[in-house]
Order: C-alpha cells, then structure tokens, then sequence
C-alpha cells in the first residue's frame, strides 16, 4: 500500500487542520472588523491601539508567536490558577493555543484588508443613506458591508489561503494535525518523501475548493457591477 495504513490517520489530520483554520479564521475575521472600526475611530486612543496591534504582530514570526502564546499561556493560567482556588496543574489544549495564535495574527492582516474595503466605499452613499433616514447601523448593514465585502474579496482569499498553510505550525505545539501524523508515519516507515508529499497534496486539495469557492463569492457580490476598465 502506497502509505502503509496510515491513510485514514492523515485524513483524520486533515480534518484537525481544517478545524484549526476555520475556528481561527472566524476569530481573525472577528478582530479584523473590530480592528477596522478602532482604526476609524474618531477616537485616538482606539486608532493608536489599532496601529500598535497591527504593527506588532506583522512585525513578529508566526513561529515566535505560537511558542510564545503556548508556552507563556500555559505559565501565566498556571500562576493565575492558585490564586482563583484551582491549586492543579492546567494544561493549555494545543487546539485552543492554535486556534488563538493563528486567530490574533491574521485578525491584524484582516484589519488592514477591512479597513481598506470601507475606505474604498464612496463617503456619498453613507451620506445618501442617513438623508433618507437610516440608523447608522442600517447603513452600515444595508449600504457600506454589501460593497466592503465585494472589495475585501480579493485581499481576504490571500489571507485565507496563508491562513490555511500557516496551520502546519501546530504541529510544534503538539496538535495532532497533518504535519504531526507525518511526521509520526515518516519515522515508522522511514519514508519522510511519501508522506510530507501526501500532505503538500492534501494541502493543495483545500487550497484549490477555496480558491473555486471564492471565486464564486465574488462573482455572487459583483452581480450588477460594472467591471474596472484598464
């Protein structure tokens, strides 16, 4: 057999990396609007803050901040557990470490991508939508986030599709993804090649329905908009 039983097992990782991406990229698309509106804010203080998050964690390696937020997690619920009562010994779930590292990182590259998608929306159709009465929040939800999502489009499938390679960083933490069953089946067979080769595959595969299926968002929210001419 090609990969000597442990198909089954790298399948199983692959649903634990689609996990990861999928609950990150809710956390990061949840950070990234509130990043945006800071960002907006008429208020200093939140523009600061904003600026200071983006530039901090664009600044640092994926890699230094998943070792950091696992381990410096794990040492800080620890010291803190004591004081609430809890006096046992708390283990970090590495899911939940992955999915907040991968989350907080690309919630700063989504805040840039939000941010620009509003900034793109012309300022006269806010302006037309309150002459007519509507709440801020309706033409926020009526108006501004139908046409944000058409021009964040673009730049949001770039982030997704790093966001989904940037989850083979789990495996140093000690998630039982893709990379860690193959690596685990490279040892037994001594067959690193087959197996990390299978997973730039199984990879590809989710990288390829994302990019089809982004596509056809995009299409779905420029019906009835004329294209850019050159």
């Amino acid at each position: 057999m090609l990969l000597h039983g442990y198909g089954a097992s790298l399948l199983e990782g692959a649903a634990v990396t689609l996990a990861v991406a999928l609950a990150s990229l809710a956390m990061a698309v949840v950070l990234g609007l509130a990043g945006a509106a800071a960002k907006l804010s008429r208020s200093a203080f939140w523009r600061r803050a904003a600026t200071l998050y983006t530039t901090l964690i664009r600044g640092v390696p994926d890699l230094v901040l998943m070792l950091l937020i696992f381990y410096g997690g794990q040492l800080a619920v620890n010291r803190v557990a004591p004081l609430l009562g809890w006096h046992d010994y708390v283990d970090v779930d590495p899911f939940a470490a992955g999915v907040a590292t991968i989350g907080f990182i690309f919630g700063a590259y989504l805040t840039e991508t939000f941010r620009g998608a509003i900034i793109a929306v012309a300022p006269g159709q806010a302006e037309a939508g309150r002459a007519f009465g509507l709440s801020e929040w309706q033409v926020f939800r009526r108006i501004v986030l139908p046409q944000m999502i058409r021009l964040a489009i673009p730049s949001f499938a770039n982030n997704w599709l790093v966001l989904v390679k940037s989850t083979a960083l789990v495996s140093v933490i000690g998630l039982a993804d893709m990379m860690q069953r193959a690596g685990q089946a490279a040892g037994n067979t001594r067959e690193p090649f087959t197996f990390y080769l299978a997973v730039a595959v199984l990879y590809l595969a989710i990288t390829t329905v994302s990019v089809l299926l982004l596509r056809w968002l995009e299409a779905r929210y420029s019906l009835g908009v004329a294209p850019l001419q050159p």
